[in-house]
């Protein structure tokens, strides 16, 4: 066991936390409001009929239905014997479910671990296991993919699970064993059993355990408490003046840090809704951005490109929507600006977070601040940042790039694994990002790199992202990745992966030719560049740079 299972979360919070010198409130009549559920159960009745959620190819879902499954799925838990403490894992698409399960550990005090769908065989093992999970959802089938066999073949191996719900199945007449029907479970609660509203666990317990969807590496377990991840989403709301009036438009796995946020705020903001796509499509999101009256979004740039070039086939504008923060994958300043050209009231802007600091700028609120939010990653919202150097100094705001580092009450508790955690805090308890940048003069975080994105040739650092950032205001490039290539003088050079437009023949020397007029060093030439019809990435829309870094360095 590396992380909770097995042990009281609270307990291991209370022992591993390491963010010291975060504020909290300790005002116990506020306790309650840090726990999402509290804000389910105390809905008063002229509420309960508006409608909460939308599921794109699903139901209307209203603060009463929302109310009634989720007592359902209480009692299934409670059936079971999960006890407060136990993991509860969910690898499950964008459907209505995900919301009922979410809402239900948290009122019983689990620890909700949602998994990426797209994970298989090698990922979901190693998550289970380092979970300690006792329980898991699954669908039986999804975009081609059986999930139950694939879970048969883990289930030996997994010494704490005792139970796996499986979510609309054909034939629920295979599933035995630990393998359980989630609708033939709903369909045994007994209607007339009397349900009382668990006592609210304590504010600091974990809540979530997310693993990172990171480019390289083993996924690290990210624990959340229920103070935390309230203080993400009332973060989003306070900084947007999120009312209800707006209605908030979901894009991103649930399972995604970015997604499940929005699962959280259906509960937080009465009278907002919460509308939910269960797969990218682009013209699919637009037309249901225009059905729903969608006023805001965050999501990955990939989503952005899409809708943007769909709405220009359509001549399309999306009137409803004003904000899109737009962040996981790096985002060219060119995207920002182009937006205003093509959404009639859409401002987006960069945001900058992670699983484990979520959303530390917010981005801006204003049309009139185009190039801010073209530019930089947004205004530093309820967080902590300083800029360090390669020695641990701090470096004055805009004097040079450094590390982030930063602290604040939205950020985890630590990592499954006491080791990375103590390698992810320095002594005063702020978090290592790895992410590489400075503070404008504005409080704007600007972000140039990641630590490990950085091209070493000839002992001089060069940023891929500045390459990057050239490239895509190349008229017939659609998208690039710039990664290191082996080089036998100077250890390291640049090479560019390159989507082009359509399908317009680009060549090594008329790309090197516009870099040098948009006036990049020579030193920040291509030595080699690779065509190539798609990217493979993470769940949160990150490019797999680990895969093409093995092409270049052929592993």
């Amino acid at each position: 066991m590396s992380g909770v299972a097995g042990s009281d979360p609270c307990v291991w919070a209370e022992s591993h936390d390491s963010r010291k010198g975060v504020q909290r409130e300790v005002d116990s009549e506020k306790e309650a409001c840090h726990v999402t559920s509290h804000y389910l159960w105390s809905m008063s009745e002229e509420c309960l009929d508006d409608v909460a959620m939308v599921f794109h190819n699903g139901p209307e879902v209203t603060y009463r239905d929302l109310q009634e499954r989720t007592k359902k799925v209480v009692l299934i838990l409670q059936g079971l014997g999960l006890k407060k403490g136990d993991v509860v894992s969910a690898q499950l698409p964008n459907w209505e479910e995900f919301a009922y399960i979410n809402l239900a550990c948290c009122t019983l005090g689990f620890v909700f671990n949602p998994i990426i769908p797209i994970y298989r065989g090698k990922e979901l093992n190693f998550i289970l296991a380092d979970a300690g999970t006792k329980l898991l959802f699954i669908p039986d089938e999804y975009r081609s993919m059986g999930y139950v066999d694939m879970v048969k073949e883990l289930a030996p191996k997994i010494e704490s699970l005792e139970h796996v719900v499986v979510l609309r199945s054909e034939d629920a007449s295979k599933l035995d064993g630990i393998f359980k029907s989630y609708e033939l479970l709903v369909q045994g609660v007994d209607q007339s059993s009397e349900f009382s509203i668990p006592e609210s666990p304590d504010a600091d317990h974990v809540k979530l355990l997310m693993y990172t969807s990171g480019t390289t590496g083993t996924p690290k377990g990210v624990l959340h408490s229920h103070r935390t991840m309230a203080t993400v989403v009332n973060n989003i709301v306070n900084f947007r003046k999120i009312d209800e009036f707006d209605v908030y438009y979901m894009p991103s796995p649930v399972t995604h840090i970015t997604g499940y946020s929005a699962c959280e705020m259906i509960v937080r903001t009465p009278l907002n809704k919460t509308v939910i796509q269960d797969k990218w499509n682009k013209s699919d999101a637009v037309d249901f951005i225009l059905k729903t009256g969608a006023t805001f979004t965050v999501g990955a740039t990939p989503f952005l490109v899409e809708i943007l070039d769909e709405c220009r086939r359509r001549k399309e504008t999306l009137p409803t929507l004003k904000s899109f923060a737009c962040g996981g994958a790096s985002v060219p300043p060119e995207l920002i600006r182009s937006v205003s050209d093509v959404l009639e009231n859409c401002q987006a802007f960069r945001v900058y977070g992670s699983t484990e600091v979520p959303l530390v700028s917010q981005g801006l609120t204003s049309r009139s601040e185009l190039e801010r939010a073209a530019t930089t990653d947004g205004c530093i919202y309820n967080y902590d940042v300083k800029v360090i150097d390669e020695n641990g100094d701090d470096v004055t705001a805009g004097e040079r790039d450094g590390e982030f580092l930063v602290k604040g009450p939205g950020m985890l508790l630590g990592y499954t694994s006491l080791e990375q955690t103590e390698k992810a805090f320095d002594a005063s308890g702020y978090f290592h990002t790895g992410d590489i940048g400075h503070v404008s003069s504005n409080d704007d975080i600007v972000i140039t790199d990641r630590m490990k994105d950085i091209i070493i040739r000839g002992g001089e650092n060069i940023s891929a992202k500045e390459v990057e950032d050239v490239l895509h205001e190349h008229e017939n490039i659609r998208e690039a990745a710039v990664v290191s290539q082996p080089n036998e003088r100077l250890g390291e050079g640049v090479c560019a992966f390159i989507i082009p437009v359509s399908d317009v023949a680009l060549t090594l020397e008329e790309v090197n030719q516009y870099l040098r007029q948009k006036g990049l060093a020579n030193q920040k030439q291509l030595e080699n560049m690779i065509i190539v019809d798609s990217f493979e990435r993470t769940a949160s829309g990150k490019i797999r740079k680990d895969i093409l870094r093995n092409i270049t360095w052929k592993k």
